[in-house]
């Protein structure tokens, strides 16, 4: 029903970003006779690196109509084939700085976990990458095939293209090494908050080096930032998900719903609630969606 190749410029086995060695079966042809062509990004300083070759071959795939798909970093490589212009890009939050570094005057989206504009798809990288697959496959094999490929992945359900990346805030810039990895920690524990001591600690810095580089490089304190990450995503999910208040409290690490709406009211001066009716969607007071009524 559907088939792929490794393509290759040679046939000697290329190494990934992991270090697992990847063998192509096939060489550069002709672009025409594929439905897609997906260009995978490996480690950013390779990148400058890469053949002609492939600038070459995914030039003439674009003037041939082939849809471009730019998995994680694959999206830098199809900027520098100058085959992104016009176009809007999606790019992992983690990256987001050194696409800016590299691409003057560019803004890619780093709020999405994928993008489509027209016949140029590109992702985030990592799980959204499968995301981005079921798409496609639900949209020319279809909705069930598309379900059953997530599951075999272990994954429940497919998300739409504007769930937001679970990264940090792209506001929240700085270059300091401390800072960054501060960042980092708190977004990966966003479920199970942990204390700025152990934030610390895990670092190998006291609670007050870190307390000082924060209010240095973010104007506040690692406990202020820290919650407003947390609210920050809730808003996010609130805005482009029909979960619950109540599953999104837990999933932002608040205590309950009470606890979200309270901070998220002193930190966005308005309610979760405020949002979801702006939207023309109700909850009720259980904190579940309230569909249409029927008799």
């Amino acid at each position: 029903m559907c088939e792929w190749a490794i393509l290759s410029d040679t046939m000697s086995a290329v190494q990934s970003s992991c270090g697992v060695s990847v063998q192509p079966n096939e060489r550069l042809g002709d672009p025409a006779k594929f439905d897609y062509i997906a260009v995978i990004g490996g480690l950013i300083d390779e990148i400058p690196n890469i053949s002609a070759n492939y600038i070459q071959y995914l030039q003439k795939a674009a003037a041939a109509g082939v849809p471009l798909v730019g998995i994680c970093t694959g999206a830098f490589i199809l900027h520098r084939a100058g085959l992104m212009d016009g176009h809007k890009c999606c790019v992992s939050w983690f990256h987001h700085t050194d696409f800016l570094e590299q691409f003057d005057g560019l803004t890619p989206v780093s709020d999405q976990i994928f993008v489509i504009d027209r016949n140029r798809l590109t992702c985030s990288g990592g799980v959204s990458s499968a995301h981005l697959a079921a798409h496609l496959v639900e949209k020319h094999v279809g909705r069930a095939q598309a379900s059953k490929s997530l599951h075999i992945m272990i994954i429940d359900d497919a998300l739409h293209p504007e769930k937001p990346q679970p990264g940090i805030p792209i506001d929240l810039k700085t270059q300091d090494p401390m800072v960054k990895r501060a960042l980092l920690i708190m977004q990966q524990n966003i479920d199970t908050p942990l204390s700025i001591s152990d934030i610390a600690r895990r670092m190998g810095n006291s609670k007050r080096q870190l307390e000082r580089h924060f209010r240095a490089e973010l104007g506040n304190s690692p406990q202020t930032v820290f919650l407003g990450v947390r609210l920050s995503l809730a808003r996010r999910l609130i805005e482009t998900t029909q979960k619950s208040v109540a599953s999104i409290a837990v999933e932002c690490g608040f205590c309950d719903s009470s606890h979200l709406s309270r901070m998220f009211r002193r930190h966005f001066n308005c309610a979760p609630l405020d949002i979801r009716r702006s939207q023309g969607v109700g909850e009720d007071l259980e904190g579940e969606p309230r569909g249409p009524a029927y008799a």
